[in-house]
C-alpha cells in the first residue's frame, strides 16, 4: 500500500496501523486484502482492500483481454459506490462491513472496512449444512427486500459477474450452439421480470462470513452488485454449495425457505408488493437463472465441475420452452 494511502488510513482511523496478515490476493493479481491492527482507539483491527491495477494482468484461465481488464476496473468503482452510497441501508438482517475510508486514484483503489471477524462473523465455509445455507438465503432475501424497485445508481445497471452483455468473449467460444442462440432470450426473461431489485452479483458460499454457531452471516465482495432479478443470486448460491444430486434433492426445500424469508422481509420493510406475486414470477424464473449462469460457465471453463447433468437438463428444458414460445 502506498505511503499516501497509509497516511489517509491513519488519519481517518486516528491511530497508527500495522499489518497483521494477508488474507488473500485479488483475482488476476489486481491487489490484496489484508488485516491491519490499530495501536489505539476502540477498534483493534480493520480489513483493507487495496487494488493496484497491473500493467499486464494474468488470468488463470487465459481471459486477460482488454475487455476483461475494463470490467474489473469498473467493478472496483462499483464496489466503492456500494460502500459509499448504499451499504448503510443494510440492517442487521443482512449485515455488511462498515467502511471507514474509500479512496481512489488513476490506478489504485483503497477500501478500509470493518473487520467482520471481530464483529462476530469469524467463520468461513467451503461446504455448508442446511442451517448454514438457510442463513445465507435469509441474508439474500433481506437484501432483495430492502432494495426492491430501487435504481442502481453508481452500480452495475445489471448486476452479476456473468451478465451476458459483459461476457461476449465467453459466449463466442461456447460450443453449445443451441444455448448460444438462446442466450439473449434467457437474459431478456430475467431482465423483463416486473420485480427488479439489487443482486449481490457473486453470492457464492465463499463470500459469506458466518457467526460461530453458523446461524447468522454477513457478506463481502460487492464488485458485481447491481440491478436485477433476485432469483439470480439464489440460483447461483445454491449452485455454489451443492453437487449434482443434492441440487435436485434440496432445490424445493431451499426455495421454500427463501420465499418464506422474502415474504417476512417485504412485510418488515412495508413493501406494497404482494409477495405471492413475486414468488410466482421468480419461482418460474429459477431455472432460467440457472441456465443463464450455465451459459457463462460453458464458455468460460468447459471442464468446470458445475457443468453436470442437473444443469444440462435444466438448461435444455429452458431452451426448449423458449423455442416453443417462438413458434
Amino acid at each position: 500500500m502506498n505511503e499516501n494511502f497509509q497516511d489517509i488510513t491513519r488519519r481517518a482511523l486516528r491511530a497508527d496501523i500495522f499489518k497483521i496478515e494477508e488474507i488473500q490476493t485479488l483475482w488476476s493479481g489486481y491487489g490484496k486484502i489484508m488485516r491491519y491492527g490499530l495501536k489505539s482507539g476502540d477498534r483493534k483491527s480493520v480489513v483493507i482492500k487495496y487494488v493496484k491495477l497491473p500493467d499486464q494482468s494474468f488470468h488463470p484461465r487465459g481471459w486477460n483481454t482488454d475487455l476483461s481488464h475494463q470490467r474489473k476496473v469498473r467493478s472496483y468503482h462499483v464496489e466503492t459506490a456500494w460502500y459509499r452510497d448504499w451499504a448503510e441501508l443494510c440492517d442487521d438482517s443482512c449485515p455488511v462491513a462498515h467502511s471507514f475510508v474509500l479512496e481512489s486514484s488513476k490506478d489504485e483503489f483503497l477500501m478500509v472496512l470493518e473487520d467482520l471477524d471481530a464483529s462476530g462473523f469469524p467463520v468461513r465455509k467451503d461446504s455448508a449444512s442446511m442451517i448454514e445455507m438457510q442463513a445465507c438465503l435469509k441474508w439474500l432475501a433481506n437484501l432483495h427486500a430492502i432494495f426492491m424497485g430501487k435504481e442502481p445508481t453508481g452500480l452495475w445497471l445489471v448486476g452479476t459477474y456473468w451478465h451476458l452483455d459483459t461476457r461476449p468473449d465467453e459466449l463466442n467460444v461456447m460450443e453449445d450452439d443451441e444455448l448460444k442462440l438462446a442466450a439473449t432470450r434467457i437474459d431478456q426473461k430475467l431482465s423483463t421480470s416486473p420485480y427488479q431489485t439489487f443482486v449481490h452479483g457473486d453470492a457464492k458460499l465463499a463470500n459469506f462470513c458466518f457467526s460461530s454457531d453458523g446461524q447468522q452471516v454477513a457478506a463481502v465482495d460487492f464488485q458485481y452488485v447491481g440491478g436485477g432479478c433476485g432469483i439470480k443470486d439464489v440460483a447461483y448460491f445454491i449452485g455454489s454449495c451443492l453437487y449434482e444430486d443434492d441440487c435436485e434433492r434440496y432445490e424445493e426445500e431451499l426455495l421454500d425457505w427463501y420465499f418464506t424469508q422474502l415474504k417476512e422481509a417485504l412485510a418488515k420493510h412495508k413493501s406494497p408488493i404482494d409477495p405471492a406475486d413475486i414468488e410466482e414470477d421468480w419461482r418460474a424464473l429459477f431455472p432460467v437463472a440457472w441456465a443463464d449462469f450455465h451459459r457463462f460457465v460453458k464458455g468460460w471453463s468447459p471442464g468446470h465441475w458445475k457443468i453436470h447433468g442437473y444443469s444440462e437438463r435444466i438448461t435444455r428444458d429452458v431452451v426448449a420452452q423458449l423455442n416453443s414460445e417462438n413458434l
